[in-house]
Protein backbone atom coordinates (compact mmCIF):
# COMPACT_ATOMS: atom_id res chain seq x y z
CA UNK A 1 0.00 0.00 0.00
CA UNK A 2 1.60 3.44 -1.10
CA UNK A 3 1.87 5.75 2.01
CA UNK A 4 0.44 9.40 2.12
CA UNK A 5 2.72 12.12 1.53
CA UNK A 6 2.25 14.53 4.19
CA UNK A 7 1.27 18.33 3.67
CA UNK A 8 1.86 21.37 6.22
CA UNK A 9 0.44 24.44 4.48
CA UNK A 10 1.27 27.42 6.63
CA UNK A 11 -1.19 31.01 5.89
CA UNK A 12 0.72 34.68 5.99
CA UNK A 13 -1.74 37.86 5.05
CA UNK A 14 -5.04 38.35 4.40
CA UNK A 15 -8.42 36.67 4.51
CA UNK A 16 -8.28 35.22 0.56
CA UNK A 17 -4.63 33.72 1.47
CA UNK A 18 -6.81 31.52 4.28
CA UNK A 19 -8.97 31.38 1.66
CA UNK A 20 -6.68 29.74 -1.29
CA UNK A 21 -4.94 27.65 1.31
CA UNK A 22 -8.02 25.99 1.60
CA UNK A 23 -8.25 25.28 -2.26
CA UNK A 24 -4.82 24.40 -1.97
CA UNK A 25 -5.45 21.70 0.62
CA UNK A 26 -8.34 20.28 -1.29
CA UNK A 27 -6.49 19.90 -4.64
CA UNK A 28 -3.38 18.07 -2.38
CA UNK A 29 -6.26 15.83 -0.72
CA UNK A 30 -7.18 14.98 -3.99
CA UNK A 31 -3.75 13.86 -5.65
CA UNK A 32 -3.69 11.57 -3.05
CA UNK A 33 -1.64 13.90 0.38
CA UNK A 34 -2.48 13.99 3.92
CA UNK A 35 -2.61 17.23 5.28
CA UNK A 36 -1.38 18.01 8.91
CA UNK A 37 -0.83 20.45 11.42
CA UNK A 38 2.74 19.45 12.46
CA UNK A 39 5.24 20.85 9.70
CA UNK A 40 8.20 18.80 11.83
CA UNK A 41 6.34 15.65 9.80
CA UNK A 42 5.69 17.17 6.72
CA UNK A 43 7.24 15.80 3.50
CA UNK A 44 6.04 19.03 2.14
CA UNK A 45 5.83 22.10 3.38
CA UNK A 46 3.80 25.03 1.65
CA UNK A 47 4.52 28.64 2.91
CA UNK A 48 1.58 30.83 1.11
CA UNK A 49 2.65 34.64 1.26
CA UNK A 50 1.69 38.17 1.26
CA UNK A 51 3.64 40.68 -0.34
CA UNK A 52 1.19 43.97 0.45
CA UNK A 53 3.72 45.21 3.18
CA UNK A 54 7.92 44.81 3.21
CA UNK A 55 7.02 43.88 7.00
CA UNK A 56 4.70 41.08 5.77
CA UNK A 57 7.69 39.39 3.88
CA UNK A 58 10.46 40.29 5.63
CA UNK A 59 8.11 37.14 8.21
CA UNK A 60 8.28 35.08 5.62
CA UNK A 61 12.01 35.29 4.86
CA UNK A 62 12.37 34.52 8.68
CA UNK A 63 9.99 31.70 8.90
CA UNK A 64 11.95 29.45 5.35
CA UNK A 65 15.49 30.47 7.78
CA UNK A 66 13.60 28.39 10.16
CA UNK A 67 11.96 26.03 8.01
CA UNK A 68 15.99 25.21 6.31
CA UNK A 69 16.41 23.52 9.80
CA UNK A 70 14.29 21.23 8.95
CA UNK A 71 16.13 19.93 5.98
CA UNK A 72 19.46 19.18 8.02
CA UNK A 73 16.60 16.28 10.32
CA UNK A 74 14.52 15.45 6.62
CA UNK A 75 16.97 15.95 3.37
CA UNK A 76 13.68 14.56 1.47
CA UNK A 77 11.77 17.65 2.60
CA UNK A 78 10.28 20.08 -0.18
CA UNK A 79 9.61 23.55 0.87
CA UNK A 80 7.59 25.70 -1.59
CA UNK A 81 6.64 29.23 -1.80
CA UNK A 82 3.16 30.20 -2.91
CA UNK A 83 0.79 32.86 -3.39
CA UNK A 84 1.75 36.30 -4.13
CA UNK A 85 5.39 36.80 -2.59
CA UNK A 86 6.37 33.40 -5.10
CA UNK A 87 4.14 35.61 -8.03
CA UNK A 88 6.20 38.87 -7.40
CA UNK A 89 9.55 37.47 -6.71
CA UNK A 90 9.55 34.22 -8.76
CA UNK A 91 12.86 32.65 -9.97
CA UNK A 92 14.41 35.50 -7.35
CA UNK A 93 13.38 33.82 -4.35
CA UNK A 94 14.71 30.13 -5.27
CA UNK A 95 17.88 32.24 -5.36
CA UNK A 96 17.83 33.95 -2.67
CA UNK A 97 16.46 31.53 -0.43
CA UNK A 98 17.83 28.02 -0.84
CA UNK A 99 15.76 25.49 1.19
CA UNK A 100 13.25 26.40 -1.21
CA UNK A 101 12.52 23.79 -3.75
CA UNK A 102 9.21 25.02 -5.63
CA UNK A 103 7.51 28.75 -6.38
CA UNK A 104 3.76 28.61 -7.57
CA UNK A 105 1.83 31.49 -8.26
CA UNK A 106 -1.97 32.41 -6.88
CA UNK A 107 -3.33 31.17 -10.73
CA UNK A 108 -1.43 27.70 -10.62
CA UNK A 109 -2.07 25.78 -7.88
CA UNK A 110 -3.59 23.07 -10.26
CA UNK A 111 -0.11 21.98 -10.86
CA UNK A 112 1.35 22.05 -7.24
CA UNK A 113 1.20 17.81 -7.43
CA UNK A 114 3.21 17.85 -10.69
CA UNK A 115 5.81 20.61 -9.45
CA UNK A 116 6.33 18.59 -5.98
CA UNK A 117 7.05 15.28 -8.47
CA UNK A 118 9.51 18.07 -10.37
CA UNK A 119 10.92 18.92 -7.01
CA UNK A 120 11.33 15.32 -5.65
CA UNK A 121 13.66 14.85 -8.95
CA UNK A 122 15.94 17.40 -7.61
CA UNK A 123 14.86 19.68 -10.19
CA UNK A 124 13.80 23.66 -8.97
CA UNK A 125 9.77 23.88 -9.84
CA UNK A 126 8.44 27.08 -10.99
CA UNK A 127 5.07 27.64 -12.08
CA UNK A 128 3.92 31.81 -11.87
CA UNK A 129 1.75 31.99 -14.89
CA UNK A 130 -1.48 34.23 -14.22
CA UNK A 131 -4.80 33.52 -15.72
CA UNK A 132 -7.62 35.23 -17.02
CA UNK A 133 -10.36 32.49 -15.90
CA UNK A 134 -9.31 30.92 -13.24
CA UNK A 135 -11.16 30.81 -10.34
CA UNK A 136 -11.33 27.66 -8.39
CA UNK A 137 -14.74 27.43 -8.68
CA UNK A 138 -15.12 23.60 -9.04
CA UNK A 139 -13.06 23.07 -6.18
CA UNK A 140 -14.62 22.23 -2.27
CA UNK A 141 -12.29 24.10 0.01
CA UNK A 142 -11.15 22.07 2.77
CA UNK A 143 -12.21 24.24 5.82
CA UNK A 144 -9.15 24.64 7.69
CA UNK A 145 -10.56 27.09 10.37
CA UNK A 146 -11.63 24.14 12.94
CA UNK A 147 -14.37 26.14 14.68
CA UNK A 148 -17.39 24.83 12.03
CA UNK A 149 -19.74 28.01 12.25
CA UNK A 150 -17.89 30.60 10.00
CA UNK A 151 -16.45 30.26 6.97
CA UNK A 152 -15.09 32.17 3.96
CA UNK A 153 -16.37 32.21 0.10
CA UNK A 154 -14.03 33.66 -2.61
CA UNK A 155 -16.03 34.96 -5.18
CA UNK A 156 -13.90 36.49 -7.57
CA UNK A 157 -10.02 37.10 -7.97
CA UNK A 158 -7.71 39.63 -8.63
CA UNK A 159 -7.77 43.47 -9.07
CA UNK A 160 -7.68 46.30 -11.48
CA UNK A 161 -7.59 49.40 -9.82
CA UNK A 162 -3.64 49.88 -9.53
CA UNK A 163 -3.34 51.95 -6.38
CA UNK A 164 0.22 53.21 -6.59
CA UNK A 165 1.00 51.85 -3.49
CA UNK A 166 -0.22 48.13 -4.44
CA UNK A 167 1.21 45.09 -5.78
CA UNK A 168 -1.99 43.17 -5.82
CA UNK A 169 -2.98 43.98 -9.09
CA UNK A 170 0.91 42.71 -10.58
CA UNK A 171 0.18 39.15 -7.80
CA UNK A 172 -3.39 38.54 -8.06
CA UNK A 173 -3.77 39.33 -12.39
CA UNK A 174 -7.36 40.54 -13.89
CA UNK A 175 -10.27 40.40 -12.17
CA UNK A 176 -12.56 37.83 -12.69
CA UNK A 177 -15.76 36.49 -11.09
CA UNK A 178 -16.99 32.66 -9.93
CA UNK A 179 -20.57 31.87 -12.08
CA UNK A 180 -23.13 32.57 -9.10
CA UNK A 181 -24.80 28.83 -9.12
CA UNK A 182 -21.00 27.84 -7.70
CA UNK A 183 -21.13 30.22 -4.91
CA UNK A 184 -24.89 29.45 -4.09
CA UNK A 185 -23.94 25.73 -4.02
CA UNK A 186 -21.09 26.27 -1.91
CA UNK A 187 -22.91 28.38 0.50
CA UNK A 188 -25.61 25.85 0.49
CA UNK A 189 -23.55 23.30 1.30
CA UNK A 190 -22.16 24.98 3.95
CA UNK A 191 -25.19 25.81 6.15
CA UNK A 192 -25.98 21.75 5.38
CA UNK A 193 -22.77 20.88 7.32
CA UNK A 194 -23.81 23.52 10.08
CA UNK A 195 -21.66 26.91 9.10
CA UNK A 196 -23.80 29.67 10.10
CA UNK A 197 -21.71 32.69 8.49
CA UNK A 198 -20.29 32.94 5.39
CA UNK A 199 -18.08 36.34 4.69
CA UNK A 200 -17.70 37.10 0.72
CA UNK A 201 -14.49 37.75 -0.55
CA UNK A 202 -12.42 39.30 -3.06
CA UNK A 203 -9.85 41.85 -3.44
CA UNK A 204 -12.38 44.02 -4.76
CA UNK A 205 -15.49 42.47 -3.72
CA UNK A 206 -18.42 45.11 -5.09
CA UNK A 207 -17.31 44.83 -8.54
CA UNK A 208 -18.14 41.87 -8.53
CA UNK A 209 -20.09 41.15 -12.37
CA UNK A 210 -21.24 38.17 -13.82
CA UNK A 211 -22.62 38.21 -17.46
CA UNK A 212 -23.97 34.83 -18.92
CA UNK A 213 -26.25 34.73 -22.03
CA UNK A 214 -27.21 38.32 -21.58
CA UNK A 215 -28.27 37.69 -18.03
CA UNK A 216 -26.03 39.63 -15.29
CA UNK A 217 -25.41 38.47 -11.67
CA UNK A 218 -24.60 42.31 -10.05
CA UNK A 219 -22.45 42.15 -6.53
CA UNK A 220 -25.11 43.34 -4.49
CA UNK A 221 -28.13 40.79 -6.76
CA UNK A 222 -25.66 37.90 -6.08
CA UNK A 223 -25.46 38.80 -1.68
CA UNK A 224 -29.40 38.82 -2.01
CA UNK A 225 -29.17 34.81 -3.28
CA UNK A 226 -27.05 33.93 -1.26
CA UNK A 227 -28.74 35.65 1.68
CA UNK A 228 -31.50 33.63 0.80
CA UNK A 229 -30.27 30.24 1.14
CA UNK A 230 -31.75 30.46 4.81
CA UNK A 231 -32.34 32.93 7.03
CA UNK A 232 -30.34 31.69 9.71
CA UNK A 233 -27.31 32.38 7.08
CA UNK A 234 -25.50 35.23 8.10
CA UNK A 235 -23.88 37.07 5.23
CA UNK A 236 -21.01 39.35 5.56
CA UNK A 237 -18.71 40.37 2.38
CA UNK A 238 -15.04 41.74 2.28
CA UNK A 239 -13.10 44.19 0.90
CA UNK A 240 -15.25 46.94 -0.65
CA UNK A 241 -13.64 49.89 -2.59
CA UNK A 242 -15.26 53.67 -2.25
CA UNK A 243 -15.68 53.85 -6.26
CA UNK A 244 -17.80 50.72 -6.41
CA UNK A 245 -20.17 50.95 -3.18
CA UNK A 246 -24.17 51.88 -4.41
CA UNK A 247 -27.16 52.75 -3.12
CA UNK A 248 -28.61 49.36 -4.51
CA UNK A 249 -26.08 47.62 -2.59
CA UNK A 250 -26.66 49.56 0.34
CA UNK A 251 -30.40 48.64 0.16
CA UNK A 252 -30.15 45.24 -0.29
CA UNK A 253 -28.27 45.43 2.96
CA UNK A 254 -31.14 47.37 4.67
CA UNK A 255 -34.00 44.94 4.10
CA UNK A 256 -31.73 41.51 4.55
CA UNK A 257 -32.05 40.72 8.23
CA UNK A 258 -29.06 38.56 7.91
CA UNK A 259 -26.72 40.84 5.83
CA UNK A 260 -24.68 42.04 8.68
CA UNK A 261 -24.70 45.74 9.21
CA UNK A 262 -21.03 46.11 9.23
CA UNK A 263 -19.25 47.19 5.76
CA UNK A 264 -15.40 48.06 5.65
CA UNK A 265 -15.25 50.68 3.11
CA UNK A 266 -10.29 51.61 2.97
CA UNK A 267 -10.01 55.20 2.78
CA UNK A 268 -6.40 55.18 3.26
CA UNK A 269 -6.37 58.90 3.43
CA UNK A 270 -8.29 61.46 4.44
CA UNK A 271 -6.21 64.18 2.25
CA UNK A 272 -7.44 64.49 -1.64
CA UNK A 273 -3.87 65.15 -2.42
CA UNK A 274 -3.04 62.41 -1.15
CA UNK A 275 -5.57 60.20 -2.36
CA UNK A 276 -4.95 61.67 -6.46
CA UNK A 277 -1.43 60.29 -5.45
CA UNK A 278 -2.91 57.04 -4.47
CA UNK A 279 -4.77 56.37 -7.67
CA UNK A 280 -7.74 56.11 -4.93
CA UNK A 281 -10.87 57.07 -7.67
CA UNK A 282 -12.35 59.22 -5.18
CA UNK A 283 -12.04 62.08 -3.53
CA UNK A 284 -13.10 62.85 0.35
CA UNK A 285 -16.09 64.04 -0.57
CA UNK A 286 -17.40 61.47 -2.48
CA UNK A 287 -16.83 59.12 0.49
CA UNK A 288 -18.32 61.42 2.97
CA UNK A 289 -20.93 61.01 0.42
CA UNK A 290 -20.99 57.38 0.76
CA UNK A 291 -20.69 57.21 4.49
CA UNK A 292 -24.08 59.74 4.72
CA UNK A 293 -25.41 56.61 2.15
CA UNK A 294 -24.95 54.20 5.03
CA UNK A 295 -26.05 55.82 8.03
CA UNK A 296 -29.14 56.75 5.60
CA UNK A 297 -30.21 52.98 4.59
CA UNK A 298 -28.51 51.15 6.82
CA UNK A 299 -29.13 53.16 10.49
CA UNK A 300 -26.40 51.82 13.16
CA UNK A 301 -24.65 50.25 10.55
CA UNK A 302 -20.54 49.72 12.10
CA UNK A 303 -17.81 51.26 9.50
CA UNK A 304 -14.53 50.22 9.64
CA UNK A 305 -11.42 51.27 7.17
CA UNK A 306 -8.41 51.28 6.43
CA UNK A 307 -5.80 53.82 6.64
CA UNK A 308 -1.97 54.26 5.62
CA UNK A 309 0.22 57.31 6.72
CA UNK A 310 3.40 58.70 5.80
CA UNK A 311 2.88 57.96 2.03
CA UNK A 312 4.96 60.00 -0.55
CA UNK A 313 4.62 64.02 -0.36
CA UNK A 314 2.41 63.84 3.19
CA UNK A 315 2.45 66.83 4.81
CA UNK A 316 1.62 67.47 8.10
CA UNK A 317 -2.21 69.00 6.72
CA UNK A 318 -2.53 65.83 4.49
CA UNK A 319 -2.19 64.12 8.47
CA UNK A 320 -4.66 66.37 9.52
CA UNK A 321 -7.03 65.85 7.32
CA UNK A 322 -6.97 62.40 7.70
CA UNK A 323 -7.26 62.49 11.62
CA UNK A 324 -10.34 64.82 10.85
CA UNK A 325 -12.21 62.08 8.67
CA UNK A 326 -11.85 59.64 11.20
CA UNK A 327 -13.41 62.21 13.39
CA UNK A 328 -16.34 62.68 11.18
CA UNK A 329 -16.73 58.96 10.53
CA UNK A 330 -16.24 57.74 14.06
CA UNK A 331 -15.15 54.39 12.40
CA UNK A 332 -15.37 51.04 14.59
CA UNK A 333 -12.46 49.68 14.08
CA UNK A 334 -9.67 50.39 11.56
CA UNK A 335 -6.27 48.35 9.76
CA UNK A 336 -4.04 51.37 10.31
CA UNK A 337 0.00 51.50 8.86
CA UNK A 338 2.81 52.55 7.79
CA UNK A 339 3.30 52.99 3.85
CA UNK A 340 5.94 50.57 3.37
CA UNK A 341 7.22 50.80 -0.33
CA UNK A 342 6.91 47.69 -2.70
CA UNK A 343 8.92 47.23 -5.54
CA UNK A 344 7.45 47.78 -9.15
CA UNK A 345 4.35 49.82 -8.02
CA UNK A 346 4.43 53.01 -9.96
CA UNK A 347 4.51 54.94 -6.12
CA UNK A 348 8.00 53.54 -6.06
CA UNK A 349 8.64 54.21 -10.00
CA UNK A 350 7.78 57.91 -10.11
CA UNK A 351 7.28 59.09 -6.50
CA UNK A 352 10.01 59.76 -3.52
CA UNK A 353 9.63 58.30 -0.28
CA UNK A 354 10.37 60.85 1.23
CA UNK A 355 8.45 61.16 4.78
CA UNK A 356 11.04 60.18 7.45
CA UNK A 357 10.23 57.16 9.14
CA UNK A 358 10.27 59.06 12.60
CA UNK A 359 7.44 60.97 11.12
CA UNK A 360 5.58 57.99 10.03
CA UNK A 361 5.91 56.30 13.19
CA UNK A 362 4.64 59.28 15.32
CA UNK A 363 1.83 60.38 12.73
CA UNK A 364 0.60 56.16 13.48
CA UNK A 365 0.98 56.56 16.70
CA UNK A 366 -1.80 59.69 16.81
CA UNK A 367 -3.82 57.69 14.34
CA UNK A 368 -4.04 54.39 16.75
CA UNK A 369 -5.01 56.50 19.70
CA UNK A 370 -7.34 58.04 18.30
CA UNK A 371 -8.93 55.07 16.71
CA UNK A 372 -8.33 53.22 19.98
CA UNK A 373 -10.40 56.62 21.83
CA UNK A 374 -13.20 56.38 18.55
CA UNK A 375 -13.45 52.31 18.93
CA UNK A 376 -13.94 52.70 23.12
CA UNK A 377 -16.50 55.37 22.58
CA UNK A 378 -18.69 53.35 19.82
CA UNK A 379 -18.31 50.51 22.22
CA UNK A 380 -19.58 52.54 25.48
CA UNK A 381 -22.84 53.53 23.16
CA UNK A 382 -24.14 49.73 23.15
CA UNK A 383 -23.52 49.16 26.75
CA UNK A 384 -27.57 48.72 27.91
CA UNK A 385 -28.23 47.46 24.19
CA UNK A 386 -29.10 44.07 23.75
CA UNK A 387 -28.03 42.47 20.63
CA UNK A 388 -28.22 38.90 18.59
CA UNK A 389 -25.41 37.08 18.65
CA UNK A 390 -23.52 34.29 16.74
CA UNK A 391 -21.75 32.22 19.17
CA UNK A 392 -18.44 31.01 17.76
CA UNK A 393 -16.52 29.68 20.48
CA UNK A 394 -15.21 29.79 24.00
CA UNK A 395 -13.76 33.07 25.13
CA UNK A 396 -9.88 33.31 24.65
CA UNK A 397 -9.25 34.00 28.92
CA UNK A 398 -12.04 31.13 30.31
CA UNK A 399 -13.93 28.16 29.12
CA UNK A 400 -17.08 29.18 31.11
CA UNK A 401 -18.27 32.41 28.60
CA UNK A 402 -18.11 32.02 25.17
CA UNK A 403 -17.54 34.26 22.23
CA UNK A 404 -18.93 35.63 19.42
CA UNK A 405 -20.02 38.78 17.31
CA UNK A 406 -23.27 40.85 16.73
CA UNK A 407 -24.12 41.83 13.11
CA UNK A 408 -21.93 44.84 12.97
CA UNK A 409 -18.80 42.52 13.64
CA UNK A 410 -18.34 43.58 17.10
CA UNK A 411 -17.08 40.97 19.42
CA UNK A 412 -19.30 40.08 22.39
CA UNK A 413 -18.49 37.81 25.63
CA UNK A 414 -20.94 36.01 27.66
CA UNK A 415 -21.36 33.32 30.12
CA UNK A 416 -21.58 30.02 28.76
CA UNK A 417 -24.13 28.47 30.59
CA UNK A 418 -26.37 26.11 28.61
CA UNK A 419 -25.71 27.41 25.02
CA UNK A 420 -23.94 26.21 22.41
CA UNK A 421 -21.46 27.12 18.95
CA UNK A 422 -23.97 28.06 16.51
CA UNK A 423 -26.34 29.63 18.79
CA UNK A 424 -28.13 32.58 17.65
CA UNK A 425 -28.00 34.06 21.34
CA UNK A 426 -29.75 37.65 22.56
CA UNK A 427 -27.18 39.28 24.99
CA UNK A 428 -27.35 42.10 27.05
CA UNK A 429 -24.04 44.23 26.63
CA UNK A 430 -23.10 46.07 30.23
CA UNK A 431 -19.38 46.75 30.68
CA UNK A 432 -16.95 46.62 26.89
CA UNK A 433 -13.27 47.69 26.37
CA UNK A 434 -12.09 48.74 22.97
CA UNK A 435 -11.85 45.87 21.48
CA UNK A 436 -14.98 43.47 23.24
CA UNK A 437 -18.41 44.44 24.05
CA UNK A 438 -19.36 41.88 27.45
CA UNK A 439 -22.74 41.08 28.60
CA UNK A 440 -25.31 38.57 29.55
CA UNK A 441 -27.34 36.28 27.86
CA UNK A 442 -30.89 36.93 27.85
CA UNK A 443 -32.60 34.06 25.89
CA UNK A 444 -31.47 31.92 22.83
CA UNK A 445 -33.16 32.58 19.30
CA UNK A 446 -35.85 30.22 18.82
CA UNK A 447 -37.83 31.11 15.93
CA UNK A 448 -36.85 29.87 12.44
CA UNK A 449 -37.70 32.70 10.71
CA UNK A 450 -35.92 36.11 10.72
CA UNK A 451 -36.82 38.80 13.22
CA UNK A 452 -37.18 42.35 13.12
CA UNK A 453 -34.54 43.85 10.88
CA UNK A 454 -32.16 45.64 13.31
CA UNK A 455 -29.71 43.53 15.29
CA UNK A 456 -30.60 45.93 17.79
CA UNK A 457 -33.22 45.67 20.67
Amino acid sequence: MKVKKKVYIETYGCQMNFSDSEIVASLMLDEGYEIIEDSGDADVVLVNTCSVRDRAEQRVRKRLRELKALKTKNPFLKIGVIGCMAERLKEQLLEEEQSVDLIVGPDAYRDLSALIDQADEGQKAINVILSTKETYSDITPVRLDKNGITAFISIMRGCENFCTYCVVPFTRGRERSRDPQTIISEAVDLFNKGYREVTLLGQNVNSYFWDENGKQTRFFELLEQVAAVNPLLRVRFATSHPKDISDELLKAIGKQHNICDAIHLPVQSGSNHILKLMNRKYTREWYLDRIAAIRKYIPGCAISTDIITGFCTEKKEHHQDTISIMKEVSYDYAFMFKYSERPDTLAQKKLDDDVPEAVKSERLREIIDLQQQLSHESNKRDIGKTFEVLAEGYSKRSDDFLMGRNSRNKVVVFPKEDFEKGDYVYVKVSDCTAATLIGEAKRRRVNRQPPARRSEA
